[in-house]
This record gives structure tokens, sequence and C-alpha cells, in this order.
């Protein structure tokens, strides 16, 4: 009985090693490998074409917000110029009207 699944097991192992060659072995690993060393490769150039792209959209975002700032924010510079010149007008006003 042992002879016999000695036997047997070497029939499953001779066929299991048959199989594994047929499908491809150690050649079909190395190929896989280099597939996806290659996937990888283009997923870091994408990945890095992808940052590019994206910092130069935020800049071009700041350069927009930034440039309404300063545009909203010349205007306020010019309000308080034109309510100090009407205090002022309005100083000269009452000066004039007290020397009449």
């Amino acid at each position: 009985m042992e002879i016999l699944a000695l036997i047997i097991s070497i029939i499953a192992l001779i066929i299991a090693i048959l199989a594994y060659q047929k499908v491809g072995g150690a050649a079909d690993l190395k190929k896989q490998t280099e597939a996806f060393t290659n996937v990888g490769e283009t997923i870091a150039k994408a990945t890095d074409s992808l940052r590019d792209k994206t910092a130069d959209i935020l800049d071009r975002m700041e350069a927009v917000v930034r440039g309404t700032e300063e545009k909203k924010e010349a205007p306020k510079a010019e309000k308080k110029e034109e309510s100090e010149k009407s205090k002022e007008m309005a100083k000269a006003r009452k000066e004039k009207e007290e020397q009449k």
C-alpha cells in the first residue's frame, strides 16, 4: 500500500510540474514582473504630469484671486482719499461761511 501511495504522489508531482511549465513557468513570472514594472513607471509619469498640471492650475487661480483682491483694495484706497477730500472741502466751506 505504501508503495502505491508513493507512486501516485510521484505521478501527481510530475503532472504538476508539466502543468506549471505549460502555463509559463518562471519565464511567465518574469514577463508579468516586467509588465507590472512598466505599469508602475507609467503611473509614476502620469502622476508627475498631473501634479504639474494641478500646480499650474492652482497658480493661475491664485493669480486670479489675488488680482481681484488687489483690484478690490485699490478702490477702497481711492474711497478713503475721496472721503478725506470731501471732509476737507466741508471744512473749507464751513470756514468760508464763518468768515462771511
